[in-house]
């Protein structure tokens, strides 16, 4: 489920092909792209009998620059998404894998911090605990991917690391499958992430992400600690919220003590606030919507995937596998349909705001702009777009 977004993130730490490939020219005939390749790899130190091997059977996927096309965030609304993707079945299951696997998420939490409601929550989410990785060649999506001119920068090194993996025994070039954008295994890991937080759970001498839930979850652990996530720290916590609260104040730019929203009248639903924490009130749905507290951890899950929706669903999942009740889903106003926020958006933009491209996505920008323009009008400033906003405007 996750797109190219964590790619981005961790391309820079890694330092994979920084030169060599970073000059290859983009586009061009695919065959003239594979001996670039090839060459780049060799100039690096691999070895050429070996280097011939991994390209000998790559090609261009169309299907993948079809998919990347298609990508965006999600849509629905928190609640619809959030009841969509956390079905009784998924609850049960994850249950049932925290049980069996009690023991590995205990080692998990000692040595990485990570909750195993986060990584129940992620598996769940990605492959649906292994049960579907991706059907997708690895070695030509990357390829793929690396050839297009729009991000070749990232994928290239993608190529290396995975190269690298074909040297190590971990990496199939004709048998290795995963999501279109390269992701490999039950919770869906880059080649480069694979390279620098693989870690052999099972303990037999390779990191196989695809077979081993170990291998898997204890990579996943890793990955998470190496993003930033803060041990044994919370990541999100239901609230109900005062109704004379300064509306303004809510979204993820603002953060405030726990105990600064205690006093503020910001209530949590289960368990106490954080009082020494920063944190930020989220209202996915405006001020008569669900209500959360998201602590630093929560974000750190958008290395993980970029899309608010999936990552607040994500973070309320992981909770719910570890107690807390299922959320109050309150009588949050009519939002506006994908033709009503493209409207709304151009408003906006020609009101002064950068709401980015125009796609009727509710992304950060577009939040930003709509509170500021409700902040201006007058109206609460919850940053929930609604079709009285937009008869406003």
């Amino acid at each position: 489920m996750r797109r190219v977004s964590k790619a981005v993130f961790l391309i820079a730490g890694l330092g994979l092909m920084a030169g060599a490939s970073a000059a290859q020219q983009c586009g061009g005939p695919f065959s003239g792209f594979v001996e670039d390749m090839k060459q780049a790899a060799i100039a690096r130190g691999h070895d050429p009998a070996t280097v011939a091997r991994f390209f000998a059977s790559v090609r261009q996927d169309p299907a993948v620059i079809k998919a990347d096309h298609r990508q965006g965030f999600f849509l629905k609304p928190f609640t619809e998404f959030a009841r969509r993707l956390i079905s009784r079945n998924r609850l049960d299951t994850a249950r049932a894998k925290a049980r069996k696997y009690a023991p590995l998420f205990a080692r998990i939490e000692a040595r990485f911090g990570v909750s195993r409601g986060m990584l129940l929550a992620l598996w769940a989410f990605e492959t649906d605990f292994g049960g579907f990785q991706g059907d997708f060649n690895t070695l030509n999506a990357l390829m793929t991917l690396a050839h297009d001119c729009r991000r070749p920068q990232i994928f290239r090194p993608q190529v290396m690391a995975a190269l690298t993996l074909f040297e190590r025994g971990d990496f199939d070039p004709v048998r290795t499958t995963g999501a279109w954008a390269g992701e490999i295994g039950m919770v869906q890991m880059l080649p480069g992430d694979i390279l620098k937080n693989g870690v052999d759970g099972d303990g037999d001498g390779h990191v196989r992400l695809k077979s081993s839930a170990p291998d898997a979850l204890m990579s996943g652990g890793k990955l998470l600690q190496s993003l930033g996530w803060r041990a044994h720290e919370p990541w999100l916590q239901e609230v109900s919220v005062p109704r004379g609260l300064d509306w303004a104040q809510a979204g993820l730019t603002t953060r405030k003590p726990g105990a600064e929203w205690a006093r503020l009248g910001v209530r949590p639903r289960q368990g106490k606030i954080a009082a020494g924490l920063p944190a930020s009130l989220i209202l996915p749905q405006g001020r008569f919507g669900p209500a959360f507290l998201a602590y630093p951890n929560f974000t750190v899950l958008f290395q993980w995937n970029k899309s608010f929706t999936y990552v607040l669903t994500a973070a309320y999942f992981a909770t719910r596998l570890e107690g807390a009740p299922a959320f109050d889903p309150g009588h949050p106003e009519p939002g506006l349909s994908g033709p009503q926020m493209q409207a709304l958006q151009r408003k906006l933009a020609a009101h002064g705001h950068d709401v980015g491209k125009i796609d009727g996505i509710l992304g950060a920008g577009t939040r930003a702009a709509v509170r500021a323009m409700q902040m201006k009008l007058g109206m609460p400033a919850d940053g929930w777009p609604t079709p009285a906003l937009l008869d406003r405007l």
